[in-house]
């Protein structure tokens, strides 16, 4: 019996599969057991930055593991303090929380924020349509995308939800009770859909007014996928706190959330925790992944490879404006908006050796690692120009 058939009977149904057993992985390329190689611009939904293997994240951590794999939060772990301390100068924030996902990032900024409230007499925050934070209770809160809420009401109360760069309706809804204000610089789960200039300068000017937090979820834009170790504009948007996931630890569960002085100490000595959160050997693989990005230039390399990319598709999308409505994103973040559902073209493009990922229906998310080449992206630019196409003349 294949591994997929196991799965099917061992473990709970919560995941659409894509129908492949995959052995291993190198570099921006993974293998089934076959031996089918394929190009992975599906990047572990934005974790993979480094692709798959990279020998200096396995190295660093293999040596935690000899080390020690676990020694609980009551102890300061040099791992932990080393990429804190990197953090910290890539990013301006004084101080860092670390977990192990973007959920549970989340769940501490949804913690951290009432918290904060609790003595100002503030308590609402505020999500918006299209957002994706997480699958557990704090941040369905924050959502409104019915399929990933139904059937867990009741949900926290004090939370409202806003349509996406809907400026008049944030003016509308902020007021002196509102604790913080939960965004993506760019909605990943939305369908690559980045905040508007005015919207984000509407929120500046009334977080000044009300004198609430801004809350960015960077899980998936952070870690120089856009080009910038965050998406966020510091000059113009410059958010309180910050959530980290995903890309940080290279492949192993970490979350961070960076905070700025003043909310250094709102949880206090045990006011938050997490048993595994900071775990040494990720934190250790992700002093890898920064020290990577940073040796090798990855991040111009993000804009360099989101340029090329985009701007090879706007133009097959000028002479197939019936198939595409719009190419847009940052970077190694990018989406493909198409006129009819995108879950042919995802099964085309697995034929031909190339995975995607299809969000909103009708969205191709594309998260490719940094260190993709130039024939990597040509490869991939082609595939979709032939199987864009195809899968519209299969549907006609």
């Amino acid at each position: 019996m294949q591994v997929p058939e196991r799965d099917a009977r061992a473990i709970m149904p919560t995941y659409g599969r894509l129908p492949l057993d995959i052995t291993h992985g190198e570099g921006a390329y993974i293998f089934d057991r076959a031996g089918n190689r394929y190009l992975d611009l599906f990047g572990g939904l934005a974790v993979n930055l480094l692709g798959n293997a990279h020998p200096r994240m396995v190295a660093a951590a293999e040596k935690q593991l000899r080390l020690y794999a676990h020694l609980s939060n009551y102890f300061a772990q040099e791992p932990q303090v080393l990429l804190a301390e990197r953090l910290k100068e890539l990013t301006g924030y004084p101080a860092v929380y670390f977990c192990n996902s973007g959920t549970e990032a989340a769940e501490a900024a949804v913690k951290l924020a009432r918290k904060w409230g609790s003595t100002r007499s503030k308590t609402t925050l505020i999500g918006f349509s299209g957002a994706f934070h997480g699958r557990s209770m704090s941040p369905l809160s924050l959502m409104s995308h019915a399929p990933y809420r139904e059937g867990y009401q009741p949900f926290l109360d004090g939370c409202l939800h806003l349509p996406w760069n809907d400026t008049a309706a944030l003016e509308r809804s902020v007021h002196s009770d509102t604790a913080a204000v939960f965004l993506e610089p760019i909605q990943g789960e939305g369908g690559i859909v980045p905040a508007s200039e005015t919207f984000i300068e509407a929120l500046s000017r009334l977080r000044e007014k009300y004198g609430f937090l801004i809350v960015a979820d960077e899980v998936q834009t952070g870690v120089g996928r856009t080009g910038t170790f965050l998406a966020a504009d510091p000059g113009l948007l410059r958010p309180d706190v910050v959530m980290l996931a995903k890309g940080i630890g290279g492949g192993l569960p970490l979350g961070a959330l960076l905070v700025r002085e003043e909310l250094s100490g709102v949880f206090g000595r045990g006011g938050h925790g997490s048993t595994f959160g900071g775990n040494p050997v990720a934190c250790a693989a992700g002093l890898a992944v920064l020290d990577v990005i940073r040796d090798e230039k990855l991040m111009a390399r993000a804009l360099h490879i989101g340029e090329t990319f985009m701007n090879a598709m706007r133009a097959f999308a000028q002479e197939s404006s019936h198939m595409i409505v719009d190419v847009r994103g940052r970077g190694c973040m990018i989406g493909i908006e198409l006129a009819a559902p995108a879950y042919p073209v995802l099964r085309r493009c697995l034929e031909q050796g190339v995975l995607i990922n299809v969000t909103r229906e009708r969205v191709i998310r594309l998260l490719p690692p940094l260190i993709l080449s130039d024939e990597q992206c040509d490869v991939a630019v082609e595939t979709l120009r032939g199987c864009i196409p195809a899968a519209f003349e299969d549907a006609a």
